[in-house]
């Protein structure tokens, strides 16, 4: 079956599982077949395997900031104080388990709810392994052990769709789409479509997204692979390529254009936009003037990248701006990253497009964390959004590539047109 084969109908949530775009261009479709199990009772009666306490049922979380053991035990339907007892005073659990938040943990529970098995699964870097934490129940049934290694992150391809009615977030909730994932979306495509102000109700998505697997769960979503948005009845398309594992990838459009863009759109990732280019009530002055730049309102801490190539002209503070960094890229173009909590850049610098150079904060004349941000050309202010999605595009896809290229442009032609398709038949 080749790399692009079936597609794999997974449920009514709008999404699906999909091999990858990277191989072979037919789409085969799976077959219905039926087979005779045989009973899973096996001459035995459910009473008496229930007694014998053969019986085991699973049950999976996500670890909270403020679990404790019983509280971790109980949500997972688990009554058993020696099994509370030791996940409390073992080091291995002590450390791996509590105000570890987000982390995924299976409980194996007999049939008198006492953990027969405990597993944590998580992920420390980008190595391409997980970390499992087991806490087994003994053979003499009395006394557990924790022991800690380690296993090989497994990639499955995942489809998904979705309607936009009020927001792209509450879009992808909708469509059990990972927040990483809306955030790629939203990016990809930051220079074509401003995702606060012109998403309408109607507008649609499809992605093709990775999903990082530890014994068969998900752990967490891994890159998009392809998208396309439909806003205002225009479809956006975008593909990861990537030539070799040695070489940097990009998305490109389906006819090999390049969507970055000389200037990112946002300097943080995608988030609420408080105050929009122009006019508006300064909150500390208490008059309308002209609001020279775009106010994201975000948690101190939030990093800040810069938008393009640049030189740091300036890394200081102001009264008014307080922790304040100033970027020349070049041409009479400047901008302008103020209110920081924090700077990690000094004047001279170099710094690349999505560099990290300080946190959000509220310092200067500020009424709450937020960054505000400038961009001037020649001393003169400008909308940041406009020049980035007006500013030039890297180079194409290069032409000794391009029929490998344009092979799985239309795989991922075939995967959006299939999408609307397969939500259907779920909903069915």
């Amino acid at each position: 079956m080749g790399a692009v084969s079936a597609l794999l109908l997974l449920g009514g949530g709008g999404a699906f599982a999909v091999a990858n775009l990277q191989g072979e261009q037919e789409l085969i479709f799976p077959r219905l077949a039926q087979y005779e199990v045989p009973s899973l009772l096996d001459g035995h009666s459910s009473a008496s395997l229930l007694g014998q306490g053969h019986l085991l049922l699973y049950r999976s979380d996500r670890l909270r900031a403020n679990d404790t053991a019983e509280g971790l035990l109980q949500r997972l339907g688990v009554s058993d104080p020696a099994a509370a007892a030791f996940l409390r005073r073992n080091a291995l659990a002590h450390k791996n388990l509590w105000g570890r938040h987000g982390r995924f943990v299976t409980a194996e529970v007999n049939a008198n709810h006492e953990l027969e098995r405990l597993t944590a699964r998580w992920v420390n870097d980008d190595s391409g392994f997980f970390q499992r934490l087991v806490v087994q129940r003994g053979t003499d049934g009395e006394t557990f052990s924790a022991e800690l290694d380690r296993g090989e992150l497994t990639k499955s391809t995942r489809l998904a769709s979705g309607v936009i009615r009020s927001s792209l977030f509450a879009a992808t909730d909708e469509a059990n789409l990972p927040d990483p994932v809306a955030v790629q979306i939203a990016e990809m495509f930051s220079a074509e479509v401003n995702f606060h102000k012109d998403l309408r109700k109607g507008d649609t998505f499809t992605v093709v997204y990775e999903t990082l697997e530890a014994d068969g769960e998900p752990l967490r979503s891994g890159r998009v692979l392809s998208a396309e948005f439909v806003n205002k009845g225009k479809a956006h398309q975008a593909l990861w390529f990537q030539e070799s594992e040695h070489d940097k990838g990009a998305y490109y459009a389906l006819d090999g254009s390049n969507l970055r863009r000389a200037f990112l759109s946002s300097p943080l990732e995608f988030s609420r936009v408080s105050s929009s280019f122009g006019s508006r009530f300064h909150p500390i002055k208490k008059t309308w003037r002209n609001h020279n730049g775009i106010d994201y309102a975000a948690r101190t801490g939030t990093p800040i990248r810069t938008i393009g190539d640049g030189v740091v002209q300036e890394s200081t503070w102001s009264n008014s701006y307080g922790n304040v960094v100033y970027i020349d890229h070049g041409e009479g173009k400047v901008t302008v990253y103020a209110h920081m909590d924090r700077r990690d850049v000094k004047k001279g610098d170099k710094v690349t497009q999505g560099q990290f150079i300080g946190t959000v904060g509220s310092t200067g004349m500020s009424t709450g964390p937020h960054l505000h941000f400038e961009f001037r050309i020649n001393g003169e202010f400008k909308d940041p959004q406009i020049i980035a999605k007006d500013s030039a595009a890297a180079a194409p896809i290069a032409k000794e590539i391009k029929q490998r290229f344009d092979a799985l442009a239309e795989a991922a032609r075939m995967h959006f047109e299939l999408a609307p398709l397969m939500t259907q038949a779920s909903a069915e």
